[in-house]
């Protein structure tokens, strides 16, 4: 099989080293990929949002699967546009990628299937948001722009000041773009964040092992929301029966739902959860997977991924036993100084070699280059370090050891990644 695998980053890179083991795939290209995705891939100079240019290229060179891992292209059809040219292709439509790229969308939909989520209200005007959090809201109140914003379009305030100021931020000075034209204003839930991964093929959905992020850029989640500058996996606060109660009402639920309003869903479904004291609810989904969730769930899942892709285009998904290791994984982004904000690029990276032949260890490229120097930091988080262990504990202790492996100018990582599990 040819597989082409769109977008660049880290999750990416560890689509591109899954497949890669897969017996049925003999050549794989990526566009436009990494440094990293480029030493097990073809990389081609196309951009993620070139529909024509990515549906003209699978055409060429007679692509067997193209798998889209990237939430723009995906909201914005290239699954239907590869279809219309009879290529398949691994990703929701664009009716059914709404499921991400609209929060209001997502919010009406958990409400009218009774999907447990936070109280909320959306608004298409400021004047109106305003006036509800002038006389009707209880702080804190977390708003969150309608569309895609990197992951970075939510601002959680604790006073009517804060949220007045966000209001102005999302819906009149377009902070986060068009993301902006609508907001959601939402009730601030207390208690775990867990990331569950999901295939589903439509009707039928599997679950993958849980995982948990780190999106402020300082140690102690303090700093800057980020992509994510870490993650975990599992979480030890996923337990059976927050399984057994995400089963009952939440996983199947959004699934059947989806298709109830003529929208099936194919491809990867990301649940966000909240524990809260009232039981899991859903925070968010995406409709692909997490990055850099996908960094630490990919390695330990123990089928083939073409093989579980292919059942999900083809709606066989309930004959797929998925299965994932007996151990843990936790991934450290090395970020570059100064992110999410503004940081230098173009530093040569060293030590990329100390990965070669090591069981268990994985380096992931988000943001490098290769120049004639060599290879190079080419944006905010650069690599992603990962490593299995039979315990967190020991895996977090790995994945230290192995960021020390690196080096490269204005390198910079939180030093407490999974550092709740110790205390789990």
């Amino acid at each position: 099989m040819k597989v082409l695998i769109v977008g660049g980053g880290g999750r990416e890179h560890a689509i591109a080293a899954c497949v890669a083991k897969s017996p049925k795939v003999d050549k794989i290209y990526c566009a436009p990929g990494n440094a990293g995705i480029g030493q097990i891939a073809e990389c081609v100079p196309i951009g993620a949002m070139e529909f024509d240019k990515i549906v003209a290229f699978a055409k060429e060179q007679a692509i067997d699967l193209t798998i889209v891992g990237m939430d723009d292209p995906l909201v914005g059809g290239l699954v239907d546009a590869l279809e219309a040219e009879g290529l398949r292709a691994f990703g929701p439509r664009k009716n059914a990628a709404i499921l991400e790229g609209s929060k209001a969308f997502s919010k009406d939909l958990m409400k009218k299937y009774n999907i447990p989520t936070a109280a909320y209200e959306n608004f298409d005007n400021a004047e109106d948001a305003v006036k509800y959090l002038k006389e009707q809201a209880s702080f804190p109140i977390v708003l969150k722009a309608d569309g895609l914003a990197l992951g970075k379009g939510v601002l959680i305030c604790n006073t009517l000041e804060e949220a007045l100021a966000g209001v102005d931020e999302i819906m009149l000075d377009k902070k986060f773009g068009a993301a902006g034209n609508r907001m959601v204003i939402e009730e601030f839930m207390t208690g775990r964040e867990v990331s569950v991964l999901s295939f589903v093929d439509g009707k039928t959905i599997r679950i993958m092992t849980s995982a948990q992020d780190h999106k402020r850029a300082k140690d102690g989640d303090q700093g800057l929301n980020t992509g994510g500058m870490g993650t975990f996996s599992p979480s030890p606060f996923y337990t059976e029966e927050v399984d057994a109660f995400c089963k009952k009402y939440i996983y199947q639920a959004t699934v059947d739902a989806m298709a109830a309003e003529g929208r099936p869903f194919k491809g990867v479904i990301f649940f966000g959860l909240m524990l809260t004291k009232n039981g899991p609810k859903v925070l968010e989904y995406n409709a692909r997977f997490g990055d850099p969730e996908a960094q630490v769930v990919l390695p330990r899942m123990k089928n083939d991924i073409i093989e579980v892709m292919e059942a999900c285009v083809d709606g066989t998904l309930d004959q797929i036993d998925l299965q994932f290791e007996d151990n843990a994984a936790v991934c450290v982004v090395l970020a570059s100084d100064g992110y999410p904000v503004s940081y230098e690029k173009g530093f040569v990276i060293n030590g990329l070699e100390n990965f070669d032949g090591k069981d268990g260890y994985y380096c992931f490229h988000a943001g490098t280059k290769l120049t004639d120097r060599g290879i190079v930091t080419n944006g905010g988080r650069v690599l992603g370090v990962t490593a299995k262990g039979a315990t967190l504990k020991e895996a977090r202790a790995n994945a230290y050891a192995a960021t020390e492996w690196i080096s490269f100018e204005n390198k910079y990582m939180r030093h407490d990644i999974g550092k709740a599990i110790d205390e789990a």
